[in-house]
């Protein structure tokens, strides 16, 4: 397993590098640049002072040197600063990361506590009532988009009812106040935990029956075990795998997955900064958010090949 996991590290380097350097060309040629914030408006045509903020900015060297300069840069720790407000962009990459992670970590932990044990059971349960219940609060799920839950959550609990803030991660005076920011918290994640609920139910009760129509299910019950024995030590860990996949998929949405929330919730984090980015042109904000982005993403596939192996013996030993 060791030498294993070496090796997909060692694989996942020139990959990583290679994800900056499609990134990085994708947006350089794409029309338009940030040099067109720092013109004033009168000066937006003039060509000598749009070329100046270029040299300055060095967007007019070759691409290869001003992509070797950035990754020398990036892996220094330097992601230039901001457009519009100047702030260190590690600084607000690191900042927006970690309301991100907590917003959608969150979500992701309710997703898995509810959607799993309700998979289980509702495979055990095969077409039963509840079985049509839990299916159809599913396909609920997976189809409302979550930004119409949050207009509506909003415009119920917010506006109606006035159980909940209505944006923000806290209130203004109370930002040190841990229960004002679950108030905050709460609707943004449930509705984006209730979307994770939803599809970790439906792999997780399709996985379940197919493990337990099989031949060896059969064998331990006609042995005598138990039936939580049966489904808990046997179904359910020979189930896992596609659970494990659907998993290292949702973890690089613990980065910027939330765009469409974020903005509906006006929370702070990256998905909203990546949106300002785009919107101000600012190549190196994007590249920043996208470097982290890659690295969570290579890091969500090793630890689902890692995952795999402890879930299925016999994965590790080939």
């Amino acid at each position: 397993m060791t030498t294993f996991i070496i090796r997909r590290i060692l694989i996942s380097i020139p990959v990583f590098l290679g994800i900056t350097f499609i990134v990085f060309v994708f947006i350089a040629l794409a029309p338009g640049d940030a040099s067109s914030a720092f013109v004033r408006p009168e000066f937006a045509a003039d060509p000598v002072a749009i070329a100046k903020v270029r040299e300055r900015l060095g967007l007019d060297q070759p691409l290869p040197i001003r992509y070797i300069r950035w990754l020398g840069a990036a892996l220094t720790g330097e992601l230039g600063y901001r457009i519009d407000t100047g702030v260190a962009i590690a600084d607000d990459v690191w900042r927006t990361l970690k309301n991100s992670a907590i917003l959608m970590g969150t979500a992701l932990i309710f997703g898995l506590l509810v959607g799993v044990p309700l998979g289980v059971l509702s495979a055990v349960r095969q077409y039963s009532k509840l079985d049509f219940l839990l299916t159809g609060i599913t396909f609920l799920g997976i189809s409302i988009p979550s930004f119409l839950l949050g207009l509506g959550g909003l415009w119920l609990l917010g506006l109606q009812l006035d159980l909940i803030p209505i944006g923000g991660m806290t209130t203004v005076g109370k930002e040190n106040d841990f229960f004002d920011f679950l108030r905050h918290l709460a609707l943004p994640a449930l509705i984006l935990g209730f979307g994770y609920a939803a599809t970790f139910l439906r792999y997780t009760r399709a996985s379940m029956l197919e493990v337990i129509n099989s031949d060896y299910i059969a064998t331990a019950r006609a042995k005598g075990l138990p039936n939580r024995i049966v489904i808990n030590r046997h179904a359910f860990r020979n189930a896992l795998i596609p659970i494990i996949t659907i998993l290292a998929l949702s973890l690089p949405e613990l980065i910027g997955g939330a765009v469409v929330t974020e903005q509906v919730f006006t929370w702070p984090g990256m998905g909203q900064s990546l949106v300002d980015g785009v919107g101000n042109r600012d190549f190196y904000l994007i590249m920043g958010i996208t470097l982290v982005l890659a690295f969570v993403v290579l890091l969500a596939n090793l630890i689902a090949d890692v995952a795999y192996g402890f879930a299925d013996p016999r994965i590790r030993r080939s």
